[in-house]
């Protein structure tokens, strides 16, 4: 016993057992928190703007989708290569939707969509019908004043949604 004191001491001088072992369960439930449940994730880049800014720190709630699948209106980070790179988007249709841009405007199943969060369009964005299949979603950013050239935007698998952004 004297062996353990010993390295008590050494290892945690004037910090007594208890408080060793709470830092410890801390440290370990803020890691697995983070990694798993609500995932720190950095905004880059303007596709989002003006309702999500680059360059700024939120974070990614992974239990929305435990319980209720992904819908239209949602704001989502999914996965774009690995674990790495994260893109924030927003759900426009569900599987079975036909979506298609015509003179800016978003149409989904051949109604136009009426869309308050888009704050920049210039009107630009053509692209013709296609079919969500199943298990994907579309997805698009809020800023349409970029060229549709400069947007990762479109079908995904609904796997590669990682949760939605905490406001």
């Amino acid at each position: 016993m004297e062996w353990k004191k010993a390295v008590d001491n050494f290892l945690f001088p004037k910090l007594n057992r208890r408080f060793a072992i709470r830092l410890v369960a801390v440290v370990l439930f803020c890691i697995l928190f983070f990694k798993f449940v609500c995932k720190p994730v950095w905004l880059s880049g303007g596709s989002m703007e003006p309702n999500y800014h680059s360059g700024t720190l939120n974070f990614c709630w992974t239990p929305t989708y435990w319980f209720r699948p992904p819908r239209a209106g949602d704001v989502v980070a999914l996965r774009y290569e690995g674990d790495r790179v994260m893109l924030l988007k927003r759900i426009v249709a569900g599987e079975g939707d036909v979506v298609e841009f015509r003179d800016g405007v978003l149409h989904v199943n051949g109604t136009p969509l009426e869309e308050p969060y888009v704050k920049f369009n210039q009107g630009r964005w053509n692209l013709p019908p296609r079919k969500v299949p199943s298990g994907y979603v579309y997805v698009v950013g809020d800023n349409r004043g970029m060229p549709i050239e400069q947007h990762k935007f479109g079908q995904i698998r609904k796997s590669r949604i990682q949760g939605t952004l905490l406001l």
